[in-house]
C-alpha cells in the first residue's frame, strides 16, 4: 500500500511537472509618471498587450511552455533614473527589455544592458547616436531622426514654400537631436535658418523666446520636443501675433498636444512621425480597436510599436528554442516577421530596415495625414 501511495505521489508530481510554465520576465522602461507619462504609459500597454496575446496563445519555447509576466519601470524621462531603471531590471532577471521612451533616457540606459546582455528593443528613441554606439543587443524598431529631419525640411521647403526658418529644441537627446538634424537639412537646401534656440522640458513660459524669434519674422517655426512643451509654445505664439506656420517632430503628434493647445491649435500647425498612419499599417485597424477595448483608451502614439518590441522579443526566443539572452540574441539579429506596424527586421546596426516617415496636418479637429 506504502509502495503504490508513493507510485501515485511520483506519477503526480511528474504530471504537475509537465503542466509546470516557465514565468519568463520582460521588461518595460519608459516615463510612467511626469509631464509625458501618458506616452509612457501608451507604451507599457502595448508591451501588456503583446504579452496578452502571447500567453492567451500559449507558447511553447525549447520545449517548455512558458508564461510571459510584465515588469515596468518609471524612468521619469530622466537619463540619470533610467540607468538606475535599467539595473534595476537586469537585476530582477528580466529576459529581454521593451523601452526606453525617450532618447535621453534610452542612449544611457543602453550602456547597461549591454553590460549585462540583455537585449532592448526601443519603440521610439529617434536619437541616431543611440545604435551608433556598437553594441551588440540595441534595437529600434522606428526610423530614427535623420529621416524625421530630412522630410519635414523637404516638405517645409517644397511645399511651405518656407524661406526664413527659427528653431527651438528642449536640450533632451531626442529634441536636439530632432532639431540639429532638421536644421542640417534645410541648410543642404539654402535655407536661411534666422535663430537657434534653447529651453528644457520642464519649462512652460516660452515669452521670452518668441518674443525674440518675432523680431526675426520667420515664416515657420520648428520646435524640437514633447507634446507638454509644444502646446505651451502654440498657444504662447498664438498670443504674440507670431503668424509662422509651427512644426514639431513625433513629440508634438499626439492627441494630447490637440487638447493641452486647444484652440491655438490651427491648420498652420504640422509634424512628422516616425512610421506611417496606423490605418496604413498592416494590422493598424485591428490593433486600434482591440487597444481600446482592452485598456478604454486611445492609442496616443507608440503603442503599436511597442507591441511589436515585445514580440520580436518573443518570436526571437520561439526561433532559437531558448529565453536565455546570449542563446535567442542571434536569433533576434537576423528576424524578419510581420507585425503590426510592418515587416520587423534590423540591420546591423539595431535600426528598422525600410523605416518609414509620415507627415501630418491638423485638420478638421484631428491630426490627418498628408
Amino acid at each position: 500500500m506504502k509502495k503504490t501511495l508513493i507510485a501515485l505521489a511520483l506519477a503526480g508530481a511528474s504530471l504537475s511537472a509537465a503542466h509546470a510554465q516557465t514565468v519568463v520576465k520582460i521588461g518595460h522602461a519608459g516615463p510612467l509618471t511626469g509631464p509625458i507619462a501618458h506616452i509612457g504609459k501608451d507604451g507599457e500597454n502595448g508591451v501588456r498587450l503583446a504579452l496578452e496575446d502571447a500567453n492567451a496563445k500559449g507558447v511553447t519555447i525549447g520545449g517548455q511552455k512558458v508564461q510571459f509576466e510584465l515588469v515596468s519601470e518609471d524612468d521619469q524621462a530622466d537619463p540619470r533614473t533610467a540607468t538606475t531603471v535599467a539595473q534595476r531590471l537586469t537585476d530582477t532577471g528580466v529576459k529581454g527589455v521593451v523601452g526606453h521612451v525617450t532618447s535621453g533616457a534610452s542612449i544611457p540606459a543602453s550602456r547597461i544592458y549591454e553590460q549585462a546582455g540583455v537585449p532592448v528593443i526601443t519603440p521610439s528613441s529617434t536619437n541616431p547616436k543611440l545604435t551608433q554606439q556598437g553594441y551588440k543587443v540595441t534595437f529600434r524598431v522606428i526610423a530614427n531622426d535623420l529621416q524625421q529631419g530630412a522630410a519635414m525640411a523637404k516638405y517645409a521647403v517644397l511645399n511651405l514654400q518656407a524661406k526664413k526658418v527659427a528653431i527651438i529644441d528642449d536640450r533632451t537627446a531626442y529634441g536636439q537631436g530632432l532639431a540639429d538634424a532638421f536644421a542640417d537639412s534645410l541648410k543642404q537646401q539654402g535655407v536661411q535658418v534666422v535663430g537657434r534656440e534653447f529651453t528644457n522640458d520642464k519649462a512652460t513660459d516660452f515669452t521670452a523666446i518668441l518674443t525674440k524669434i518675432k523680431g526675426r519674422t520667420p515664416d515657420a517655426v520648428f520646435f524640437g520636443g514633447m507634446d507638454a512643451q509644444s502646446a505651451p509654445m502654440l498657444r504662447q505664439m498664438k498670443q504674440l501675433g507670431i503668424t509662422a506656420k509651427f512644426l514639431g517632430g513625433d513629440g508634438t503628434c499626439t492627441g494630447e498636444m490637440i487638447k493641452l493647445a486647444g484652440e491655438a491649435m490651427s491648420g498652420d500647425t504640422y509634424c512628422t512621425q516616425a512610421g506611417i498612419p496606423m490605418d496604413k499599417m498592416p494590422g493598424g485597424a485591428q490593433f486600434n480597436k482591440r487597444f481600446k477595448e482592452r485598456f478604454k483608451a486611445d492609442v496616443q502614439l507608440y503603442a503599436p510599436y511597442s507591441y511589436d518590441a515585445a514580440m520580436a522579443l518573443i518570436e526571437a526566443m520561439k526561433a532559437a528554442g531558448s529565453v536565455e539572452p546570449a542563446k535567442y540574441l542571434p536569433a533576434l539579429q537576423k528576424l524578419s516577421v510581420p507585425g503590426v506596424t510592418g515587416t520587423i527586421a534590423f540591420d546591423k546596426n539595431g535600426d528598422i530596415r525600410d523605416g518609414g516617415i509620415s507627415m501630418y496636418r491638423f485638420q478638421n479637429g484631428k491630426w490627418e495625414a498628408l
